[in-house]
């Protein structure tokens, strides 16, 4: 297939609208089910590109929970523990950790489910069984992977009526080395961002005086950094045990990235309250409807008070932070200290680096710059 022909656009004004391949050649692409739209594919091709260097870097299967061309989620395909399962929802007959790429898609889909509703998937490997099924009971718009087991696309086929998007893209397929896009009839070049996000030795360099990063920080740091990656910029980055707690995506100012990473990630580690955790549904209601429902007694009621909230947030540990830039002023720091961040992973570069140090050395936690920014627009 050389060219897709989209419904519309952005918007359904925007017409008409297609993707292609510059140069003429094949689509790397092909669509198995459904018809997806221009912002899905811009989803697909965003979220690919996540999963599949996670896949590189860390050598494990990987997924990302996609909104508005940003990651809600992404994860890494770790087991999961009984806490974890009734936290995302997982089926009691659905034997989830038999496979590691549906562990992987439960974890990002469970670091903001609000925002994963409607959400584009990626993953890294061919899609199971298992990861379909427990897909088949999630609001999703599609999903792109290398590949799909035939029970698995029949599954994913059942969604929205037999209208889910199904996307298969070719894993060999590699992009030119320089990219361009047009923005207001003016053609834009530059080339293809493919440095890692950090060098292995940087570990070994803290700037700060706590000088520890264990293995699972630094995986989670790389996770961190890499799901920024593929984060509309300005962003920040949350993690921990594999998986993305929250994601602050697209603020003009730093210490609104930071706020709105860790207000999720506060969320997220609150759902595992057991006050949270077990809370009596009625059985007629949907996941969306629970999730809603958790929400507004975590942001509207008072059903935890301000000392367990406290108390259940400083006793989360081994949270990782990365950042796409320098922080400019210490007082980030002191916003991702209030949510148990020990590890972070940032370019450097600000005239205030020395500050942020401090600041990081007051709270006890280890820092590391990168020398490498990562914004993406």
């Amino acid at each position: 297939m050389r060219e897709y022909k989209l419904k519309y656009g952005c918007n359904p004004d925007q017409i008409p609208a297609r993707i292609f391949m510059r140069d003429g050649g094949e689509l790397p692409i092909e669509i198995l089910n459904g018809r997806p739209g221009y912002i899905n594919f811009l989803d697909a091709m965003n979220s690919w590109q996540l999963v599949r260097e996670l896949r590189k870097a860390l050598a494990l299967p990987a997924a990302a929970s996609f909104k508005h061309v940003s990651p809600a989620g992404a994860a890494l395909g770790l087991p999961l523990s009984d806490t974890e399962k009734k936290l995302f929802f997982v089926d009691e007959k659905l034997d989830i950790n038999s496979s590691a790429l549906a562990c992987a898609y439960a974890r990002a889909r469970g670091t903001d489910r609000l925002s994963s509703f409607g959400d584009w998937i990626a993953l890294s490997d061919i899609c199971d069984e298992v990861t379909a099924m427990y897909i088949k009971h999630e609001v999703s718009d599609g999903v792109i992977a290398p590949g799909y087991t035939p029970e698995a696309l029949e599954i994913l086929k059942t969604k929205r009526k037999g209208s889910y998007a199904v996307v298969k893209i070719d894993p060999s397929y590699e992009p030119e080395a320089i990219e361009t896009r047009d923005v207001f009839g003016i053609c834009f070049e530059q080339s293809r961002s493919s440095e890692p996000v950090i060098e292995p030795t940087k570990f070994d360099e803290p700037v700060t005086l706590r000088k520890d990063f264990p293995d699972e920080a630094r995986r989670d740091l790389i996770l961190a950094l890499i799901t920024l990656k593929y984060t509309q910029s300005n962003s920040v980055c949350v993690t921990c045990n594999g998986q993305t707690l929250g994601v602050g995506a697209g603020q003009q100012s730093r210490l609104h990235c930071v706020k709105l990473a860790c207000d999720k990630a506060d969320l997220r580690i609150l759902r595992e309250h057991p006050k949270i955790l077990n809370l009596e549904f009625d059985s007629a209601l949907g996941r969306p409807e629970r999730d809603n429902a958790i929400n507004i007694c975590l942001t509207e009621s008072d059903i935890l008070s301000p000392d367990e909230r406290k108390e259940f947030i400083a006793s989360y540990g081994g949270v990782s932070l990365g950042s796409d830039a320098f922080f400019p002023f210490p007082d980030n720091i002191e916003r991702a200290a209030r949510t148990s961040v020990a590890y972070i992973a940032q370019p450097g570069g600000s005239i205030r680096d020395d500050l942020v140090i401090k600041a990081c050395d007051d709270k006890n936690i280890a820092m590391v710059m990168t020398g490498h920014r990562l914004f993406h627009h």
